[in-house]
């Protein structure tokens, strides 16, 4: 199992697969790198890397959970690309994955080669926010895959009209692990009371200086066409803001597109030729 060691002592689990140009895909919030399974059958010509940040997936969880927060995983973004031995990169950013591309744009920018952000922005819809909040850190009700993988189909038919049941079962099992007790989900519970702690902090910081330090490269962006956390409003102000960025809405598709849909594979594919 492929591991490095951060700088503060953990081990964190990533993939690195396949020849060509990087690109390096960081998934969301409680999410680990398989969240790219999907994408990766259509990844020709490229050097697929994924990382679990801590606390989630198959890394190490920090006994100091404030330190689940996007500026240190940046750091670990850093680390990783200086363990592969990788100047550059491209950057898939999924949800969380994307405000770190976003920071990493403002401290490390002469590191990306070119940066997609999956159904995120500057800004973020209070409703998304909302729902995300109730669901982390919480055991999941079902107790088998089975149940989980047709209770995510019925919460999220509203956003997924036309995912097939088969597809959230392959969802779930990234997921979650089954046990004997149940299902866990693959990340640190105390990931729910970093985000608590985070939101009593103070208002949220403003994003836009660090989305636009991602003009010094090739920029895409990918929207569900149901998002609730990246709004039409906001991809619009995010394309008069930088008139260079592309982007593509996925229909039928909420928050985060799976990436093996036309539209986002042919983004994906522009912006890493342009970053090659």
């Amino acid at each position: 199992m492929p591991r490095f060691p951060t700088a503060d002592g953990l081990f964190l689990h990533y993939t690195d697969q396949g020849t060509g140009h990087p690109l390096l895909c960081l998934p969301g919030l409680t999410r680990c790198g398989r969240d790219f399974d999907f994408f990766a059958p259509h990844a020709r010509d490229l050097r697929l890397i994924t990382l679990d940040y801590r606390g989630r997936g198959k890394s190490a969880y920090d006994p100091t959970y404030a330190n689940y927060n996007v500026v240190q995983e940046s750091c670990d973004v850093i680390e990783l690309l200086d363990h592969l031995g990788l100047e550059k990169v491209s950057l898939l950013g999924t949800s969380r994955g994307g405000l770190i591309a976003m920071v990493l744009a403002a401290t490390h920018a002469h590191r990306l080669s070119g940066v997609i952000l999956n159904d995120v922005g500057p800004e973020i819809s209070p409703d998304g926010i909302a729902r995300i909040l109730t669901y982390v850190g919480k055991p999941p009700r079902a107790k088998t895959l089975e149940q989980a993988a047709s209770a995510l189909g019925d919460a999220m038919a509203p956003q997924f009209p036309d995912v097939p049941l088969s597809r959230w079962q392959q969802q779930a099992e990234i997921q979650y692990l089954e046990t004997d007790d149940g299902l866990t989900p693959r990340y640190d519970p105390m990931l729910a009371q970093a985000l608590q702690d985070q939101a009593a902090s103070g208002e949220a910081p403003d994003l836009w200086p660090l989305f636009d330090a991602l003009a010094s490269g090739p920029l895409g962006a990918i929207r569900g066409a149901n998002s609730d956390i990246l709004g039409p409003k906001t991809l619009a102000d995010m394309q008069r803001r930088n008139p260079d960025m592309l982007f593509c809405t996925v229909p039928n598709r909420g928050h985060v597109p799976f990436l093996d849909e036309a539209p986002a594979i042919e983004l994906i594919h522009t912006i890493t030729e342009m970053s090659r």
